[in-house]
């Protein structure tokens, strides 16, 4: 493993025990994500991609194989606080305004006031929230509390940023938006990501790579090195290079669906 290695998953594997039997929700993953890197994960309901980001984030245990997060386990990785992680749902506090919604968890962590104010006042400056401080989360949009749900993720500064699918619920239009500015962000930053979706375009637009999965057993059938420059305006969408990855992602999933029927 190299110095630049984030996650590491060898032989990674998790079933569930349950009163129908037991449900494999992945089988023998093995995934390197490296510093910098933008990794879509895409496949199906069910084939393991927000468990994956959950093993990351030592939210679920493995039952097989290991997983390391920057050289540790996901436990000590959580420990240390080594990642954000951004949920489907903004999760906002509504009794908490933006700017104490962003700075919850540097609360519990007990830093120091100043420094909390200042790190707020950078997240909320890099999603495009800055006047908003005093809003409450209904008084926001959905994409705007989605904004504002990954600042909150990104204000004790993790050089590795979880997202699961968080802007699965917000229409097109809103999505392109938010896409141009996660692309943005993540330039500015340098962070990692790991990025759970359902969208093919969303997949290939944001992505360094894009790790197809398949159906239960949750595994991978595919990963995508994108050709794609680091520039990335919306209407790249309509270039052969964008076209040309997207059908790979698609057959991927129709081979992955046929491997399962």
């Amino acid at each position: 493993m190299s110095e630049q290695t984030v996650i590491e998953a060898r032989d990674l594997g998790l079933t569930f025990e349950t009163n129908s039997g037991p449900i494999h929700a992945l089988k023998d993953v093995n995934l390197t994500i490296e510093k910098g890197d933008f990794v879509s994960f895409i496949g199906p309901s069910g084939c393991g991609k927000t468990t994956f980001l959950r093993v990351v984030a030592d939210l679920e245990q493995p039952t097989a194989g290991e997983i390391t997060v920057n050289g540790m386990t996901p436990a000590q990785a959580r420990e240390a606080r080594a990642y954000g992680y951004v949920f489907q749902a903004a999760g906002l506090y509504p009794w908490r305004n933006i700017e104490r919604n962003v700075k919850l968890p540097l609360e519990i962590m007990k830093m120091d006031r100043a420094e909390q104010d200042r790190r707020v006042s950078e997240v909320l400056e890099l999603v495009d929230l800055k006047g908003f401080e005093k809003s409450f989360p209904w008084q926001l949009s959905g994409g705007m509390q989605q904004r504002a749900s990954i600042a909150r993720a990104l204000a004790f500064d993790a050089d590795l940023l979880l997202m699961d699918e968080p802007f699965g619920a917000l229409d097109e239009i809103v999505r392109d938006h938010l896409n141009e500015q996660l692309i943005a962000l993540w330039k500015r930053t340098g962070k990692t990501i790991g990025f759970v979706t359902h969208s093919i375009p969303e997949a290939v637009y944001l992505s360094t790579r894009i790790v197809v999965m398949s159906p239960r057993p949750g595994r991978i059938t595919d990963i995508i090195e994108s050709p794609l420059p680091a520039e990335r305006p919306l209407d790249i969408r309509d270039s052969r290079e964008f076209i040309e990855v997207a059908h790979r992602v698609r057959e991927g999933l129709r081979e992955g669906m046929s491997d399962v029927a």
